[in-house]
């Protein structure tokens, strides 16, 4: 994919599809089009009582926007649990030319300067679509998404696209839709006006807006 630019990166979200590359040393991209889509439904984004309590703690100054490039960097760095990333450095440039237009994100969060985790993603319309996270503490890439759940609620975004369900992103709500019904959902999304909220929210903001979502849905009987 040595044509692709930002336009047709534009023009492939729009129509549901995705690069990737096999490993952060490859100069080659792919397109992927699953027939399973992980979308998180941001009207049922599960906090749970612990991450609440550290959101409201505040460990963490969370930020937007500040260290683009870094934050892909970021998610693009090996760990144990993860040695291998599929972002490489055509996809930084890619991504960060979105970030220049205002059509790509971030959520960093710090602790004494120092980045501790963040996440990155695209919206266009009334969608964002969730590229990757990272932490290098605990809790850090939880505190993001939280926060990026948040604005996008208060921003008027429709979707929430993940790409991929991962057992990490299940415990917050996340499911996975047939591309089909994928497809109309995002072509709804897209419709939508929405905006890239430019003030900062507190961790008492994003866990009242979260948590009243939580106490909204009606109980599961047990036995």
């Amino acid at each position: 994919m040595s044509d692709l630019d930002a336009d047709l990166l534009l023009r492939a979200y729009r129509a549901g599809i995705f690069p990737m590359a096999e490993d952060a040393e490859s100069d080659a991209l792919f397109w992927v089009d699953p027939e399973a889509r992980g979308i998180l439904p941001l009207d049922a984004f599960h906090l749970s009582r612990r991450l609440a309590r550290t959101i409201r703690a505040a460990p963490f100054e969370v930020a937007c926007d500040r260290d683009f490039a870094g934050t892909m960097r970021g998610c693009a760095e090996a760990t144990e649990m993860r040695p291998k990333t599929w972002i490489n450095e055509e996809l930084v440039r890619l991504y960060s030319e979105l970030h220049r237009r205002g059509l790509a994100h971030s959520v960093e969060c710090r602790r004494d300067g120092a980045v501790a985790g963040g996440l990155y993603g695209v919206a266009i319309g009334g969608a964002f679509f969730g590229e990757s996270m990272f932490s290098r503490a605990t809790d850090a890439s939880k505190v993001a998404l939280a926060h990026l759940v948040a604005r996008l609620r208060r921003g008027g975004f429709a979707l929430l696209d993940i790409q991929f369900v991962t057992p990490h992103l299940r415990q917050f709500g996340a499911v996975e839709v047939p591309r089909a019904s994928y497809r109309r959902t995002l072509a709804a999304a897209l419709r939508q006006q929405a905006r890239w909220p430019a003030d900062a929210l507190s961790g008492a903001e994003v866990v009242a807006a979260l948590a009243a979502d939580e106490a909204s849905r009606p109980a599961v009987a047990k036995g």
